[in-house]
């Protein structure tokens, strides 16, 4: 059987680490006001929903508004929920 061939330089493996750059890492966080903008929108959306629940028959803006209330109640939430994920 014939033998295997030997190199004498064999590959050199490179880290993974050796070859990073390191980045500047944002260190300020969120500012405050988008946080607060954040929780709004969802309190707002919850409210808006829970509002027409009770007592939407009985405000005027709502009643004409009919099953748009829940595109309101539910978008005001969701874009708030979106938020968060530019939350640092």
């Amino acid at each position: 059987m014939p033998k295997s061939k030997i190199t004498k330089n064999p590959v050199p493996v490179s880290s993974s680490s050796t070859n990073r750059t390191p980045v500047k890492i944002n260190t300020e966080g969120t500012p405050k006001w988008y946080i607060v903008l954040m929780l709004a929108l969802m309190i707002l959306g919850l409210a808006w929903i829970v509002v027409n629940y009770l007592a939407g028959q009985d405000i005027a803006l709502m009643r004409e508004l009919g099953a748009w209330n829940y595109l309101i109640g539910f978008g005001l939430a969701i874009i708030g929920l979106l938020m968060t994920m530019g939350w640092r």
